[in-house]
């Protein structure tokens, strides 16, 4: 059974035992990681902020730390979470959908994300932001970059356009899955067809977990989770497996709308 923490305590025990050090997003453009093999460790939280916070105390017991990108959105959003994931050492960033969200209205957008910029700033320091990637919408998060420039907010990386992914495998559990480019609108690398040639194809933790018990992973990776998914708690979890296949048909159907 995957998607259960008990299952992801596993992977950060096989990771680490294969000699993989966990660095956060931000620490990706220190020279010291180039040479290492490497985790960097992404969290995009959405919801159940009460998740996140599990994770990021559970890796505290790991002795890692990653980042934790928060969106704010009605009803989610809890800054005293946030704070005490900081507190465990962990960096925080902001999930952005400010151009999806004012229906491509640039000006708007940009206001929008200084302000939610701001209010995460008030409560930890925010030096690395990601896209959030609304298969709903006929607007990319990222295109605010094509008039504005996020460095000029003290902001040193945005992983789509920052991490090389000719050398960086990236493994993200959009869509329930490890494989989910299959049903993900924006959330995948122009790589995934090289990777796939490799012999880098995962559906499941445990054929991650697999694969870095042979020795078959390459030596740096980004991995992102969705900390909602996870949890020890059958109802939830049951509600999230099916609510999460109903809308993966929706998104391949848009994928498919697309080709």
């Amino acid at each position: 059974m995957d998607f259960f923490t008990n299952q992801y305590i596993r992977l950060l025990k096989t990771l680490k035992t294969q000699g993989f050090l966990f660095h956060t997003v931000s620490q990706y453009l220190k020279t010291n990681i180039s040479s290492s093999t490497f985790i960097i460790l992404r969290h995009d939280v959405e919801a159940r902020y009460e998740n996140a916070l599990r994770f990021a105390t559970l890796q505290g017991s790991f002795e890692i730390t990653g980042t934790y990108y928060f969106r704010i959105s009605p009803g989610h959003f809890n800054s005293e979470i946030i704070k005490k994931i900081s507190d465990l050492g962990h960096d925080i960033g902001y999930h952005y959908d400010d151009l999806s969200f004012c229906k491509g209205n640039y000006d708007t957008a940009m206001q929008r994300f200084e302000k939610n910029l701001e209010i995460i700033r008030q409560i930890a320091p925010v030096n690395t932001i990601t896209m959030e990637g609304d298969p709903l919408s006929k607007y990319d998060n990222r295109d605010l970059w094509k008039i504005y420039d996020y460095h000029d907010f003290g902001l040193t990386i945005e992983p789509y356009f920052d991490i090389n992914f000719d050398e960086v495998f990236y493994l993200t559990d959009t869509g329930r899955c490890w494989d989910g480019w299959k049903f993900s609108v924006r959330d995948k690398m122009p790589q995934q067809e090289e990777w796939i040639r490799k012999g880098l194809v995962f559906h499941s933790t445990n054929d991650i977990i697999k694969a870095a018990e042979a020795g078959k992973l390459p030596d740096k990776i980004m991995m992102t989770f969705h900390p909602q998914r996870w949890t020890d708690r059958p109802l939830p979890w049951l509600k999230e497996l099916v609510w999460q296949n109903v809308k993966n048909v929706g998104k391949f159907l848009i994928v498919k709308s697309k080709e």
